[in-house]
């Protein structure tokens, strides 16, 4: 139990949580603030983009993400900001996104950036302050909810200026994740010992897309920061143009979806990591089945499956301290470190 809530732990969030009661983004003479429109998805697409140029320049924002925004059934056009200059241009983005669900926790992720051109004016100072006060009203509405709040933002490590902003409100690195790549022109050997009987091993098809999310929901139980996903998140993000069954994997025990390797495919990323890739977005073991060396053997016939569509490399993310060792698996499995990022949190 955090140590801030001692005695209050049974108060709901309403009362632990002080927030403004209207928002007003500090005025500046560059910019016009406002809240976007869904008509402004490529405009605040472009301005993501172009920061995460600079940020970290083999991945870029995905434009569905952005449609996600107005999409999300938690959010609204209050949960949204956005700088524009006088030409029309928006250079600033921020948006305070509540997870969906809630039983475990309340999480507010801060999310948005500032182009490149336009840093240096003390405009990511100011949407960081108004993402931070949004979050708070949104902690202070649950009027139900006893669990703990929490507002997170995730910081590249070569983004020493949002590092800076979350530190002046308050917020401390919670976590680090790493991206590790695996080079896919390497060969993919087999895993050492023999399989389960009754394991069978298969690209993932539609009719067990929401077997596979109950499935995730379990496995991810004692993750950090892991919520369960709703039908709907999940058809979103299975439904998604970037989302790959073939290039997925389950294995099956006794009908059961056991363990999964899922992958998307952004191709607009593709010139900025300089070859074609796909990106591992989950894997994970039903609870019931762990210990039985599933893991390294979805990702393998992933692998290999990237490998025989002409993929040249493969990234994934992992946390610096998952509870199932994913770090040792994955460099098992011929994975190196590319880069970090870290999640700056603050609990309530």
């Amino acid at each position: 139990m955090p140590a801030y809530r001692g005695e209050v732990a049974d108060q709901t969030l309403n009362h632990r949580v002080s927030a403004p009661e209207t928002l007003a983004p500090v005025a500046h003479p560059d910019v016009a603030w406002r809240s976007p429109t869904p008509e402004d998805i490529d405009a605040i697409h472009a301005a993501l983009v172009s920061a995460d140029e600079v940020d970290h320049p083999t991945w870029a924002f995905a434009r569905g993400d952005v449609e996600d925004w107005f999409e999300l059934p938690q959010t609204t056009a209050e949960d949204l900001l956005v700088g524009e200059t006088p030409e029309g241009r928006i250079v600033a983005v921020g948006a305070a996104i509540k997870q969906e669900d809630t039983s475990l926790e309340v999480r507010v992720s801060l999310q948005g950036a500032v182009v490149p051109d336009m840093r240096r004016r003390g405009l990511g100072t100011i949407v960081g302050r108004w993402q931070y006060d949004r979050a708070l009203q949104l902690l202070a509405a649950e009027t139900e909810a006893t669990v703990d709040g929490v507002i997170e933002q995730y910081v590249h490590e070569n983004d020493p200026g949002a590092a800076a902003i979350a530190g002046a409100l308050g917020m401390t690195v919670g976590r680090w994740f790493v991206v590790m790549e695996r080079d896919l022109t390497e060969p993919v050997f087999e895993v050492e010992g023999d399989i389960e009987a009754g394991v069978v091993l298969v690209p993932l098809t539609a009719d067990r897309v929401d077997d596979v999310r109950l499935a995730r929901n379990d496995a991810f139980r004692d993750h950090w920061g892991s919520v369960p996903y709703s039908e709907e998140y999940w058809g979103s993000f299975t439904g998604s143009e970037h989302f790959s069954l073939e290039l997925s994997t389950v294995a099956v025990i006794d009908g059961e979806v056991a363990a999964f390797c899922l992958v998307t495919v952004n191709e607009e990323n593709w010139e900025r990591r300089g070859l074609p890739y796909a990106y591992i977005e989950y894997v994970g073991v039903v609870r019931a089945h762990r210990g039985k060396g599933l893991a390294p053997r979805v990702i393998r016939r992933t692998l290999r499956a990237m490998a025989t569509s002409g993929l040249k490399a493969t990234q994934l993310d992992v946390d610096t301290d998952s509870p199932t060792g994913a770090n040792t698996l994955y460099e098992s499995l011929g994975f190196v470190e590319r880069d970090r990022e870290q999640v700056f949190t603050r609990h309530y």
